[in-house]
């Protein structure tokens, strides 16, 4: 049975009847998930692989399509309001690599929700982390030379599609690191042949391998789902808690009455 670590303290009747309402399907590497501006009642979960978030331009052109977004193992792609059972997605949600993904009710989680409230602070932890990654981005994408940003990305697929030490899925394509990176093909590519022409990135038949030295960059939202879930769980107890709490040093917050 499936068990996302966000439902491990769920009751076992109330965690086999969600296992039972959802659907489990397998795409292809670039096959779509979900259209945008499609209706749907469901949450999508990623089992295995990796899904990316496409926000498409006025142009009918693919060129003109923006990745905004990864949706990893464990992660989800929801509604940002949880008020009704369905939802309009704004995005396109397409296969970055083979990946089976759980198709969840909304309904399910909405009263999952509401018996276990911390469920919910949960979610709402993660769509927190989530915008700040995108926002980070966006940020890199106005400030950073190329070669800084294409070494960026290529660290944060090492996280987000491992594959070896130090490297990432070779079935990312420069396409798409283009897609997100908000450079054109052309320029990623000249970029990473000329990392690797000084040995900052290296291919095999396992991956594309980048520098350790990569490592040192700004993706601290990018965290495991159990850190994320540790940094923003309260006791069953607390009552609701506003936004900026999330924002909150753990020692702040232990400091502050009312905040803990």
């Amino acid at each position: 049975m499936y068990l996302h670590p966000l439902i491990t303290n769920v009751p076992p009747a109330e965690r086999a009847a969600l296992v039972q309402s959802c659907e489990l399907r397998s795409f292809r590497r670039n096959e779509i998930v979900l259209e945008a501006d499609t209706w749907t009642d469901r949450i999508y979960c990623v089992a295995s692989g990796l899904l990316r978030v496409v926000a498409h331009g006025r142009g009918s052109a693919q060129a003109s399509d923006v990745t905004t977004d990864f949706i990893r193992q464990d992660d989800f792609f929801l509604s940002p309001s949880f008020t009704e059972d369905r939802y309009q997605a704004m995005q396109t949600l397409v296969a970055a690599l083979p990946s089976a993904v759980y198709l969840v009710p909304v309904a399910a989680i909405r009263r999952i929700c509401g018996a276990h409230p911390e469920v919910a602070i949960g979610l709402l932890g993660l769509a927190m982390k989530r915008m700040s990654v995108i926002r980070s981005q966006l940020r890199r994408i106005s400030a950073l030379s190329a070669e800084d940003l294409v070494g960026r990305v290529l660290h944060q697929l090492t996280l987000l599609a491992p594959a070896g030490t130090g490297g990432y899925d070779k079935r990312i394509t420069q396409s798409v690191i283009a897609s997100y990176s908000g450079l054109s093909r052309e320029v990623v590519n000249k970029t990473m042949r000329d990392m690797e022409s000084r040995g900052l990135v290296r291919r095999d038949e396992h991956g594309v391998h980048v520098q350790p030295d990569f490592a040192a960059t700004d993706f601290g939202g990018l965290l495991p789902l159990e850190q994320n879930l540790s940094s923003v769980e309260p006791r069953q107890h607390d009552p609701m808690l506003p936004p900026e709490f999330f924002d909150l040093p753990r020692t702040r917050r232990e400091a502050e009455p009312g905040k803990d």
